[in-house]
Order: C-alpha cells, then sequence, then structure tokens
C-alpha cells in the first residue's frame, strides 16, 4: 500500500491526492456582496450540510495555493455576513465552471456566466435563478484554518430561507432526486453526475438490528461468487432464515442477481436448499 506524508510533498501534489480520494464532492455555488452592493458569485466543492436543527451549511473558499490570496467571496462575507448558496446540476455545470474563472474584484460573475440575478427575500446577495435550490443564509462565523497557502475559510451558514425550482418536485412536492441530475466535483477536471442511469438505493439498516456478517452460514459467508456488497445486503435482515443452504456457486450467482435488484427475501429463499 502506498503511504503519503502531507508534509513531505507539496501542496499541489496533496491537493491533488486529498480532492481526489474525497470525492464526489457537492458544489455550492455562493452568491455574495461586497459592503457597496456588488456582487460576486463563485462555486466550492469543499462544501456540505452539517446539521438539519439549526440548519446548518459550510463551505470553504482556501487560501489559493500559487499565491497564498484570499478569494472575493471571503472578503465580501467578512464585509456582508450574507451569502445564497445555489445547488449546482447538469444543466447549468459549464457555467459554473466559467464563474470559478478568476475576475478581477468588482467584475459581477453572474454577467460573466450569463446567470440570473433575482432579488432574495431575507438577505442582500442575489438568488441565482437557474439553480434547482438556492438557500439563503446568514453566516454565523467565519473559521480560519492557517495562514499558508491552501488553508481553508470554514464558512458557517445558518439557512433562513430555501427557494426550489417547481420542476424538480414530485408529485407530493418534494424535491425528486432522479430529476435533479446533481453533479460533483472530482479530481483534476473531473465531475460526476447522478442520473437515473447512476443512483441506486441502499436499504438503511434495520431498526431492529440486523443480523451481521458474524452470523451468516459458512456456506454463504465463504462464497466466491458473493461480494462484500451482497453480503451486506444478506445480512441485514432481522432474523437468519432457519435450515440448510447452497453452497454451490450457480446458485450463488442467480441469488446475486436478485440481490442486484435490492430483493433480499427471494435471494434468501433461492439460497435455502
Amino acid at each position: 500500500m502506498k503511504t503519503v506524508i502531507p508534509s513531505e510533498i507539496s501542496p499541489v501534489q496533496l491537493q491533488l491526492v486529498m480532492q481526489t480520494a474525497v470525492s464526489p464532492r457537492p458544489i455550492a455555488l455562493a452568491s455574495t456582496v461586497d459592503r457597496n452592493g456588488n456582487s460576486n458569485l463563485s462555486p466550492f466543492s469543499f462544501f456540505n450540510m452539517f446539521s438539519t436543527v439549526p440548519p446548518i451549511l459550510i463551505f470553504s473558499p482556501s487560501r489559493r495555493v500559487r499565491d497564498n490570496t484570499i478569494k472575493h467571496t471571503l472578503e465580501n462575507v467578512l464585509e456582508v455576513p450574507e451569502v445564497v448558496i445555489g445547488t449546482v446540476n447538469f444543466p447549468i455545470v459549464q457555467q459554473i465552471s466559467l464563474a470559478s474563472t478568476e475576475y478581477e474584484g468588482g467584475v459581477n460573475e453572474f454577467i460573466k456566466s450569463g446567470l440570473t440575478m433575482k432579488d432574495a427575500d431575507l438577505v442582500k446577495p442575489k438568488l441565482i435563478e437557474e439553480c434547482p435550490v438556492n438557500f439563503e443564509c446568514k453566516v454565523l462565523e467565519v473559521k480560519h484554518l492557517g495562514d499558508q497557502g491552501g488553508a481553508g475559510n470554514l464558512i458557517i451558514c445558518e439557512v433562513q430561507k430555501i427557494h426550489i425550482r417547481e420542476e424538480y418536485l414530485d408529485e407530493q412536492g418534494n424535491l425528486d432526486q432522479r430529476k435533479l441530475d446533481m453533479v460533483a466535483r472530482l479530481g483534476g477536471n473531473w465531475y460526476s453526475i447522478s442520473n437515473e442511469n447512476s443512483l441506486f438505493e441502499v436499504p438503511k439498516p434495520l431498526v431492529t438490528k440486523g443480523i451481521g456478517f458474524d452470523l451468516l452460514p459458512d456456506e454463504i459467508k465463504l462464497s466466491k461468487v458473493f461480494t462484500g456488497n451482497d453480503l451486506g445486503m444478506l445480512a441485514n435482515v432481522e432474523v437468519l432464515p432457519s435450515g440448510a443452504y447452497h453452497s454451490e456457486e450457480n446458485i450463488h450467482q442467480e441469488a446475486q442477481k436478485l440481490l442486484l435488484e435490492s430483493r433480499i427475501e427471494e435471494a434468501w429463499k433461492m439460497l435455502m436448499k
């Protein structure tokens, strides 16, 4: 196994390792304003949700590795502690990439990227009309993680209001994961997309507790066919089916097909003698 000591490689090399390994990462399209009301728009993939009550989002504009300067977004939230965070999907990913261009201060990335400004209800920064979801946020705290190039600056935001484009809702009025076509950042220039072709569901562990790997019979646990994912599904049952079990590979292969469709109960029936 290759090992890496962060202090023994360059910041650029370290950034590539970490951004490639810690992926995919959701993208925050951050809309901010400076003290004079000038708008700025920039994407950040150091981003996620960290609390529901209160609703907290955090993103991090890092200090630039090449020259240790800070980004306009960070300057703006220190002047005006408010932000609109838009989520990013495939229909706008190229415009979001354009918005990441390091234009001079005072240049409006909304105009450069062709995205549409819309007045927010509770904060000064503008909503991004094309984003599937916009979060109006108050900035609670900015936590500086260091003073060297590559150091992050955690912008901790509390959501005040959420705006959702209706075309991404299902019949019950909830966000439909299949419609969103969300994109995420990987390492280098790579992105990924979550659509109907790449989405899959994993049943949550039983409230009453699954039996676990250790209680699987050896005929199943030592199979040359089943993967760790397969065994994880078979182990997520409340009670081990009683009886004898097939160890034949051809039967395991047929049961595996059922597991690929999340038909766990049927897979167990096939494995029983």
